[in-house]
């Protein structure tokens, strides 16, 4: 009987250490997480990185199908896919074209996107802190907190935005057509003395509507991503698990934001003042509903590589920070 009796508590015993585990894990990560307060500048800085690297895909590569800028705005003899736009522009222009509108794209990334994750960050420090840091926050008080981030963050940056179009477009106009920006200095002093200073602001509702959607289907879904693979897989807070966490938010973000892109690239690559619902009476009557996700396989295939590197780049500013700081964490 008392044989019977300690095999049950034996077979109990490893029944239950293989059921606990998980949570355990997750209770050793957390202890092991110190809250650490980043510099404000790390995600404008991860950013710039990316657009970097990421940055001919938003004109045209042969990896990607089409480009998006050209896709929503396509007219006459443009080139209708993203081969023949690579080798439009390439042919045309030189391989140099391919990062036509950089320096308004980096200009965008110091604005816009510092702006986003500073306060993203802030918020969600604060926000933790109120709730206590043995507890999570939820994933809708995320993407509220990412949302408003990403609509002030767009706001900052809108005039930078309204440069990075133009200047992306310019490769792909007939050359008498062209604005010709040198940079994104020049371009934005070239446009407000043209246009007036209300051109910075051109777009400005659709440009921080997309930033606040975009926020929350990268940064929002993002910290999910990871906490589900961290919490519910074998993986550590490493490489795989940022490349994966990054990919599957690139993928909601490019699915979320995919009409109002259509929208804003419209509204900001126009010389005329037309409100929001007649552009969109116009494509609608053009393309039909299918206008909302014109351009997403492109679109997916340029936000994909950028979300992707960006959070790859943070999480190695991250990972200096700590070591620099003494607290490097050591996952489980």
């Amino acid at each position: 009987m008392e044989a019977s009796t300690r095999e049950l508590a034996q077979i109990s015993a490893t029944a239950a250490a293989t059921v606990v585990p998980s949570n355990k894990a997750r209770e050793c990560r957390k202890k092991n997480s110190p809250s650490i307060r980043y510099p404000f500048w790390f995600g404008g800085s991860a950013s710039s990185m990316a657009a970097c690297v990421t940055h001919p895909l938003d004109l045209g590569t042969s990896n990607a199908k089409e480009s998006t800028h050209l896709l929503q705005m396509r007219k006459g003899d443009a080139p209708k896919n993203m081969s023949s736009t690579f080798v439009h522009i390439v042919r045309n222009d030189g391989v140099r074209a391919l990062y036509c509108g950089i320096s308004a794209s980096l200009l965008r990334q110091i604005t816009y996107s510092t702006v986003r994750f500073g306060i993203y960050e802030e918020l969600k420090a604060r926000y933790t802190a109120r709730i206590g840091r043995d507890r999570n926050p939820s994933f809708p008080a995320l993407v509220a907190l990412a949302m408003g981030s990403g609509f002030i963050g767009g706001i900052a940056g809108n005039f930078a935005d309204v440069l990075n179009v133009r200047m992306q477009h310019d490769a792909a106009l007939p050359p008498a057509e062209r604005r010709n920006y040198k940079n994104a200095v020049d371009g934005l002093v070239r446009m407000v003395r043209e246009e007036g200073p209300k051109s910075c602001f051109r777009g400005w509702l659709p440009n921080s509507s997309r930033a606040a959607v975009m926020t929350a289907g990268q940064l929002a879904t993002y910290d999910i991503f990871k906490r589900i693979l961290m919490d519910y897989t074998p993986m550590r807070d490493n490489l795989t698990t940022h490349f994966t966490a990054s990919f599957l938010a690139g993928l909601a973000a490019a699915t979320a934001t995919s009409p109002i892109d259509v929208i804003k690239t419209r509204v900001m690559s126009s010389t005329q003042q037309h409100g929001i619902l007649r552009i969109v009476g116009d494509i609608y009557k053009t393309d039909g509903i299918r206008w909302m996700f014109k351009g997403w396989v492109p679109s997916f295939l340029r936000l994909g590589p950028h979300t992707i590197c960006t959070f790859v780049f943070l999480e190695m500013h991250r990972k200096a920070y700590r070591r620099v700081k003494g607290t490097d964490e050591k996952m489980l």
